[in-house]
């Protein structure tokens, strides 16, 4: 290990921060460019982004941004950040849904550095409480996850459209393996810079600690292939049956992503109105499989326990009213019957239960002072193995799981996730058994050994999970794998991809330097972005459907009752945007051609909303107490998709002809948009003539125009046609509160009560039934307003402020 140097900067604390060369060399090379940076865990990705933001704040001055996907991985940054950084009180600031919105705005005009989940950020975007326009650089932790829908992709869109001065910055140790989302990555990015090391590069190796990789290679007991082969004979026959209603699986080992685009397939079959019998019996059937697949799973790689657990629970499911003709034909089977009878009898664990006690206890025998981590995919093994580490002297042992809670399973909040890793820091626990929320960026120091329960076929989170050891001193890692079994086919499969992931990195890293030697002037990083493309481009059908299907290799397996797998996200519970952010000169009419949209915080994240944007349409997101999108203050729109529609007839809660009424009571022009491609009197639970009924209704007694679109590109299109019409040609503004003249007596009470900021035509009905009249609303106290159901301080306040103002 080279001597200890630190980095010397005006904006950085003397003797904070060591310095090592190949950092100083990445980040000399991502100053000027929008960069991708992969560098393993451990190395010192946040180091490199402290270099590019200081560098981006002495010569392009404005603010840095660093998104970071969890709050602890927040509060962690910015913990660092503010012990380093030379910038005064106030100036370096932490952004997660904890601090309050109408409190962000200010935060950020102050600070000059923002660490923020993306969530938040995307949220103040969209309620222009912030704006990117002097933001000189931003940084995207973990920037393998700018795909698809998540808050990266959007924010990475708007910094590049509004920003004066943009510069990007991807920091990850796992890209992933696969061609094409490493390139939507890096075309979402504009990335035009990749710089890869790889812990075998000559100005790495010093600063590397080795990992010892151990396979462990474990027998299935008799007892247990004897429930194995119990359960393979119910698959076995399920999939005979499958294939007679044609839709083959083969009859040797099926992937889950084999059984999740079955699935897809049958369901698309089912929304086109005209299905064959054999579509619902293959869905009946594909049901009994994806159970029955899981069992497999838990008696090869988890133990009996686990098993039973899930046998016993799909033997309650079936025995209830509500249960489906599979679950009960699935428990009937005499071979499923044999198979929960061999495990109610068994008292033989899996290999891997004493295996586990073997090597921790060992570990921590001959180095008391260790700290290790054993990772599972599921929480009841979580569980077990807790239970049966708990009991061995010198072994203080932890659960680490998110926040997620399931059946008997509460999850942990994210205080209760840091207590647990403070706790294991300081060594008061010793020993973590953890789920996947512990493999992406924690700073969980000086972890001498990693434990894999079980292989798992994801590079991305093979790597992670492997890069929690090994940081300041040897690591070692040991990964348990049962023969002959599907952890055998994920060991391989991870292995492959970790290998593909290197080489395709490297390959992508020279195909960048070689277009910047090159000399034709007129190739453009577009120009490169498409021949990367073309060159995968006979592949790209089967990458977006694995893409689609591959959620459950980026993040926790939980039991349940389907037996496939499920995503446990460390999610973030960022609060939507709120409606005091709705700004007044928003309502004035527009003088240009700038078309305005009210849109519904729930609507944030649809594809109607971005698309909008991208058509250059100024949105402005609410709390609406009515419709989904307010296009003028005579006209507003209630969108559903077609299942959508056919849920809402049915629900309670939110039934679509309370919603409608309400609509067309507020507006003079209501309109509801049904959008989708199926048919909406074919393949739901009402009868099509109800559907047909209903449609007719909503015309003719409620004057609500309906309008049919294919998908949300269509939506967008239509609704922009709307705002054109009414604010454009007809002059009109954009209001919350519609301007539709009340006709009757009732009519007019709830429109003038329903005017008050946070009274909607809801909670307008449910005074005037309570009170009887205005008169005895103006003249109620805050505690008989807070009698009234549904009526809290907040609304109640609203009201008497108004009522109680002098007239100014």
């Amino acid at each position: 290990m080279p001597e200890k140097e630190y980095i010397k900067h005006p904006l950085i604390l003397e003797n904070a921060v060591e310095q090592r060369l190949y950092q100083l060399n990445i980040a000399s090379g991502c100053t000027k460019k929008n960069s991708l940076v992969v560098l393993p865990t451990s190395l010192g990705k946040t180091v490199v982004a402290l270099l590019i933001m200081v560098a981006r704040l002495e010569r392009a001055g404005g603010k840095v941004l660093l998104l970071s996907p969890t709050k602890p991985l927040v509060e962690q940054h910015f913990s660092f950040f503010s012990r380093v950084l030379k910038l005064g009180d106030g100036k370096v600031a932490a952004f997660t849904g904890g601090v309050a919105p109408e409190k962000r705005g200010d935060i950020w005009n102050e600070a000059t550095v923002i660490i923020s989940t993306p969530q938040v950020i995307e949220n103040d975007l969209l309620s222009r409480r912030i704006s990117l326009n002097d933001v000189s650089c931003v940084v995207f932790d973990e920037a393998h996850r700018t795909v698809g829908d998540y808050a990266y992709t959007y924010i990475a869109q708007k910094y590049m459209e509004t920003a004066k001065n943009p510069l990007i910055l991807g920091i990850t140790a796992s890209p992933g393996s696969e061609d094409e989302k490493i390139s939507d990555v890096c075309q979402t990015l504009s990335i035009e810079n990749v710089i890869v090391k790889t812990e075998n590069d000559a100005d790495i190796k010093p600063y590397v600690h080795q990992k010892e990789v151990e396979w462990i290679m474990l027998s299935l007991p008799k007892e247990m292939a004897d429930i194995e082969t119990a359960l393979k004979r119910v698959l076995d026959d399920r999939l005979q049956k499958l294939s007679e209603y044609g839709y083959s699986l083969g009859t040797k080992y099926v992937a889950k992503k084999d059984l999740l685009a079955l699935q897809k397939t049958l369901a698309n079959e089912m929304k086109s109105g005209d299905v064959d019998s054999n579509v619902y019996s293959a869905i009946s059937v594909l049901a009994e499989i994806m159970k029955i697949e899981h069992a497999v799973e838990l008696i090869e790689t988890q133990g009996t326990k686990p098993l039973l657990a899930y046998l016993r629970k799909l033997e309650s499911e079936a025995s209830s009213s509500s249960s489906s003709k599979a679950a009960k034909r699935l428990v009937h089977d005499l071979y499923f019957r044999q198979a929960l009878h061999l495990a109610e009898n068994s008292d033989v664990e899996h290999p891997k239960f004493y295996a586990v006690r073997e090597f921790v206890q060992k570990q921590l025998t001959e180095f008391p002072e260790s700290k290790i981590i054993v990772f599972t995919n599921f929480r009841d093994t979580a569980n077990t193995v807790l239970e049966a580490l708990s009991d061995i002297s010198g072994i203080r042992p932890v659960r680490f799981v998110g926040q997620g809670s399931r059946h008997k399973d509460k999850g942990l909040t994210q205080k209760q996730q840091t207590e647990i890793l403070d706790q294991f820091r300081s060594g008061e626990f010793n020993v973590l058994i953890a789920t996947s929320v512990a493999e992406e960026g924690l700073d969980i120091p000086a972890t001498d050994m990693v434990l894999f329960y079980e292989p798992i076929p994801s590079e991305v989170r093979s790597i992670q999970r492997k890069g929690r050891t090994g940081r300041f001193q040897t690591g070692r890692v040991i990964v348990l794998v049962t023969k002959g079994t599907r952890d055998e086919a994920y060991r391989w499969s991870s292995q492959s991809k970790e290998k593909k992931m290197l080489s395709t990195m490297k390959n992508l890293q020279k195909a960048y330097s070689d277009k910047e030697e090159e000399e034709e002037p007129q190739k453009t990083f577009s120009d490169f972005e498409k021949e990367f493309k073309e060159k995968y481009q006979t592949q790209r059908k089967e990458k977006e459907t694995k893409n689609e299907l591959k959620i459950n290799e980026d993040l926790e397996f939980k039991d349940n009752s389907t037996g496939d797998d499920r995503i446990e996200i460390e999610a973030d519970d960022e609060n939507p945007a709120d409606s005091s952010a709705v700004t007044g000169n928003f309502f004035q009419k527009s003088d240009s051609q700038t078309l305005k949209i009210l849109v519904d915080n729930r609507e944030m994240r649809s594809g109607v909303r971005k698309r909008l944007e991208a058509e250059g349409v100024e949105l402005q997101m609410a709390q609406l107490e009515v419709g989904d999108y307010v296009i003028s203050d005579e006209m507003a729109v209630e969108r559903k998709s077609v299942a959508d529609f056919s849920a809402s007839l049915l629900d309670g809660k939110r039934n679509l002809f309370s919603q409608l009424v309400d609509l067309s009571r507020t507006y003079k022009k209501p309109a509801l948009i049904v959008e989708g491609e199926e048919n909406i009197t074919a393949g739901h639970m009402i009868n099509p003539n109800s559907i047909r009924g209903a449609l007719l209704s909503i015309e003719m007694d409620l004057n609500v125009s309906i309008f049919y679109t294919k998908n949300e590109e269509e939506t967008a299109q239509l609704l922009k046609m709307m705002a054109k019409k009414e604010q454009i040609n007809e002059k009109k503004s954009v209001n919350p509160h519609g301007k539709k003249v009340a006709k009757t007596t009732a009519e007019q009470q709830e429109y003038i009560l329903s005017s008050i900021p946070g009274v909607g035509p809801h909670v307008a009905k449910l005074l005037l039934n309570e009170f009887g009249s205005l008169e005895n609303v103006f003249g109620a106290t805050e505690e008989d307003l807070c009698r009234v159901k549904g009526i809290g301080k907040k609304t109640a306040g609203r009201i008497l402020g108004v009522v109680k103002a002098d007239y100014k």
